[in-house]
């Protein structure tokens, strides 16, 4: 079953709320960014053990499992692209089409498990990395492909996005709400 490609500009998510998770990007602060990572993967994480989580609740809506798998992938693309943007100036991120790395990455059949051991891991890279960004830093620029522009900050406002809009599109619950062992 294929899923229709997500051609949507997402940029705005740093500025405005996102009328589907509720999520409120702008309102994340520096300091909030590492454990909000940690959390919301952790979160994702839970809903890698329900019974049904390589299932698709319909033909045209990843599986909890695809999912997780495609944070797996943000997670350590962004990693890489934080370091781009710390080390050099204004850097010019590689394109990523998250569509084909679906698929080539065979996100609807690895084991939920494996996919929740990595995780974990992989959010406290990145999360360590955002912990220890200081001053000015946080206003380093770096720029995709299609023209889009971040500081350090909106990129971590916009990485904070997308994990907790995808918290919400398997459990239709806030990041917040998802309850996580610590």
């Amino acid at each position: 079953m294929a899923i229709i490609p997500d051609t949507k500009d997402w940029t705005w998510v740093v500025e405005k709320p996102c009328p589907e998770c509720g999520f409120v990007a702008s309102a994340l602060s520096i300091a909030e960014v590492g454990a909000f990572v940690r959390h919301s993967a952790a979160a994702m994480a839970v809903a890698l053990e329900r019974a049904d989580a390589a299932e698709r609740p319909n033909d045209a809506t990843w599986s909890p499992l695809e999912y997780a798998a495609h944070v797996l992938d943000v997670l350590r693309l962004y990693r890489e692209r934080l370091s781009l943007m710390l080390q050099t100036d204004n850097p010019l991120y590689p394109n990523w089409d998250q569509d084909a790395a679906a698929i080539a990455g065979r996100y609807d059949e690895r084991d939920p498990l494996v996919v929740a051991g990595e995780l974990l891991p992989a959010a406290s890279d990145i999360a360590d990395a955002f912990d220890a960004v200081e001053g000015d830093d946080w206003q380093r620029p770096g720029r995709r492909g299609d023209g889009a522009t971040f500081t350090v900050h909106t990129f971590a406002q916009y990485l904070a996005h997308d994990l907790a809009h995808h918290v919400w599109d398997v459990t239709r619950q806030s990041v917040a709400e998802v309850p996580v062992e610590e």
